[in-house]
């Protein structure tokens, strides 16, 4: 049963951005729009008005003005947004650069603090793509990344948009071949890498891994190595290469922020990659820069007087919405590392000590912490804490309730869900609204989602799959290598013609407009035809306290399919009949018969993607004598050899 977990006080509402662009919007078309919903439903009515609105209330800087918000909607894909201006994404997000407090800080494992002030950071961005230029790069070239969330990173990103170039980063946590993969298919002229890292107290040499994929990509011109966890003297032996040190020493007289195209790509984003070489999307100056300012400054209510810390690395799409903060003027706490390490308490003291008010994390991390019965609120100091952002995959309405009872009474909790396709999110949260459990708050504005169900039609209150009926700026310019189309058509287009198929598994609820998930579609179990969203049974099997982690795949099975459910106990634990009996029991009376597995197995290992969410795909091709096209997109690949030893022993 849903239950209301918090809602905003008069105060909270009142003096938040979003209040302000809906007085804004009331005032400059003569309208009464007084909450949430009737703010969302006229963003979606008049899209034009909406996002040529949003474009003033921000204020985004131009060179030139756009011509059109966007010159044909009723062409989707291929809708063109604020046709005519020319802007630079740096110099957006760089606009509070007078000053001397801290704009990044950062806090790594075994390392000390360090900081820059935006006055630096700004220096540092010039700098480098002043090196940039002077190395030979145009608007239009591509700069690649290797590193870990450190300043650097945001620093390389900033200067390639800088001059006008597209970005594209891998974590050093991924394997060399993953990382060609990715950044290969970009043509990248420089690689910026760096020469080890630090995990849990372990340092991990990097500099081989980025010699490896120097020497596989031919485009590459230039290395530029930065200093983090590994030997110094080792830089050297890196071909053709540049110390960071040098390339931030660069004269910035006479600096220019390069004006582009607003359709002009900015990033390029990789797909997970579980089913063939991942895909590479390229996404647009101006769709990114209004939608993240949209995302963060009125979704989430980011301020000046902000300091965000996200959980993540710049693998994930979540990176690149965390830089984008700065455009708020919020100030970046970044971390490195483990945040559980040496001790779960580890990230909150950072928390504390940095008096971070917006803290980013991912479900797997709130599962993990309630499985460990770890109450952050008793490990520190919270009270500078204000909105807690969630995302990576659906988090259980326990987990929900685990918020508010073990880290903050009154905070904002935003659950929020997109992905790396729009880099972006369609379902937010919102400072106006309610927040119940087990659901995200809305959809966000702009955004017009449906859920269809089997045949199509609109459904609400009931399951169904997510879409997008309307274009909107975040959505792919194109994908690299795909000439024709048919990769892009295919991937979103297909199912449904004219409308965006996002491949979640959702219910949109009526009475509150809040968003509940229910796993990606192609996870869905189907036992009898009876579909069944596998976060469904990971919500309740992982309520036992035995269960750190679980997985449910559907094998087809005697014509029909049987759900097989894998279950990773904690330490020491082992697999009996009485566990066994108690899983079946907690999912036939708090889900449905319909959810009971038909076999019940330990594992040590969950497959997961470099961003840690679970991939059931590649299980469930094993146990349907399917291949696994890239085991390199795993963040464990061995961990396959488990179900494939076990798929085999059931044919026996």
């Amino acid at each position: 049963m849903r239950k209301l977990l918090w809602t905003p006080s008069e105060q909270y509402r009142t003096q938040s951005n979003m209040y302000q662009f809906m007085l804004y919007v009331n005032d400059k078309y003569t309208l009464f729009l007084h909450d949430y919903r009737t703010l969302y439903e006229w963003s979606v009515m008049r899209p034009q008005d909406f996002w040529g609105t949003l474009w003033e209330f921000l204020d985004i800087i131009t060179s030139s003005p756009y011509e059109t918000v966007a010159d044909d909607l009723e062409r989707f894909p291929g809708v063109k947004w604020f046709v005519g201006a020319k802007l630079n994404y740096a110099e957006n997000i760089l606009r509070w650069t007078d000053s001397e407090e801290e704009a990044l800080i950062f806090r790594g494992e075994q390392s000390e603090r360090r900081s820059l002030s935006w006055r630096e950071l700004e220096r540092q961005v010039q700098a480098l793509a002043q090196r940039l230029r002077q190395l030979g790069l145009r608007p239009g070239d591509a700069v690649a990344a290797y590193l870990p969330n450190m300043p650097e990173t945001i620093i390389a990103m900033l200067a390639s948009a800088a001059i006008g170039a597209v970005w594209c980063s891998c974590a050093t946590d991924i394997g060399p071949q993953a990382a060609v993969d990715r950044l290969g298919q970009v043509q990248p002229k420089v690689l910026i890498s760096v020469d080890g890292y630090l995990y849990k107290g372990h340092v991990f040499p990097v500099l081989e891994h980025a010699r490896q994929v120097a020497e596989s990509i031919p485009s590459l011109e230039k290395v530029i190595l930065v200093h983090y966890a590994g030997e110094s003297s080792e830089r050297s032996q890196m071909p053709n290469s540049l110390l960071w040190e040098e390339a931030i020493a660069t004269p910035t007289k006479d600096f220019y922020y390069e004006q582009v195209d607003a359709n002009s790509p900015l990033v390029v984003m990789f797909s997970s990659g579980t089913t063939g070489k991942p895909k590479c999307m390229a996404q647009s100056v101006g769709g990114l820069l209004i939608n993240q300012l949209k995302e963060l400054a009125l979704q989430n209510d980011v301020k000046k007087s902000d300091r965000m810390l996200y959980i993540t690395s710049c693998s994930w799409m979540m990176w690149n919405w965390q830089l984008a903060a700065l455009g708020c003027g919020c100030s970046l706490v970044l971390f490195d590392g483990n945040p559980a390490y040496p001790d779960e308490g580890a990230i909150w003291r950072i928390l504390e000590e940095e008096r971070v008010t917006i803290f980013g994390l991912s479900a797997s991390y709130i599962h993990m912490l309630m499985a460990h019965n770890f109450s952050p609120r008793q490990a520190a100091d919270l009270s500078a804490l204000r909105l807690i952002s969630q995302t990576g995959s659906a988090l259980s309405e326990e987990g929900f309730d685990f918020i508010y009872r073990e880290i903050k009474k009154d905070l904002h909790f935003n659950s929020i869900a997109g992905g790396t396709d729009i880099n972006g999110c369609f379902s937010s949260g919102n400072p106006l609204s309610p927040v119940y459990s087990g659901e995200l708050q809305s959809p966000g504005l702009g955004m017009k989602i449906e859920c269809f169900d089997e045949k199509g039609h609109p459904v609400r209150d009931e399951q169904g799959q997510l879409v997008c009926i309307l274009p909107c700026p975040p959505m792919p310019l194109y994908f690299i290598n795909d000439p024709d189309n048919k990769r892009y058509l295919d991937a979103y287009f297909r199912v449904y013609p004219h409308t965006w198929y996002h491949g979640d598994y959702v219910v949109i609820h009526s009475d509150t407009l809040g968003i509940s998930y229910y796993g990606r579609s192609d996870s869905v179990l189907k036992p009898s035809g009876v579909r069944i969203g596998t976060s469904e049974i990971y919500n309740q099997v992982e309520k036992l306290p035995e269960v750190v982690d679980s997985l449910a795949i559907g094998q087809n099975y005697h014509d029909d399919q049987r759900i097989i459910l894998f279950v990773q106990l904690k330490p020491g634990l082992t697999l009996d009949e009485e566990l066994c009996k108690r899983i079946k029991k907690i999912l036939r009376e708090n889900a449905s018969p319909r959810h009971v597995p038909a076999l019940i197995f330990q594992t040590q290992a969950i497959p997961a993607t470099l961003n840690g969410k679970k991939v059931e795909s590649a299980v469930a091709n094993i146990f349907n004598g399917r291949p696994v096209t890239n085991r390199q997109a795993l963040s464990n690949p061995e961990s396959l050899d488990f179900y494939e030893e076990l798929a085999q022993s059931l044919k026996e």
